[in-house]
């Protein structure tokens, strides 16, 4: 469930960060260049993750690192896609 959440927050920090770039470039452009940056930001976020699981929780990294990929691969798929659908407009 937590890995879920995890996801959906990452979807959630993907629209806002479309939202901004939206809303200071006012063009397809801006926001397509926010949702590449969102990538790495979301690789931050999700190592946090892997962290907190592994000094907080007690999981070893082992356990963690599949549910890193996955938790980082998901939302930078959407953004992935997002930057081909909006460098279309």
């Amino acid at each position: 469930m937590h890995m879920l959440l995890v996801i959906v927050g990452g979807a959630g920090l993907l629209a806002l960060f479309v939202l901004f770039g939206w809303l200071w470039g006012a063009s397809t452009a801006g926001m397509a260049l926010a949702a590449k940056a969102f990538i790495p930001v979301w690789l931050l976020v999700a190592t946090a993750n892997l962290w907190v699981g592994v000094a907080h929780a007690g999981y070893s990294v082992r356990e963690e690192l599949p549910i890193l990929i996955v938790v980082f691969a998901v939302p930078a798929a959407v953004a992935a896609v997002t930057v081909w659908w909006l460098s279309r407009a």
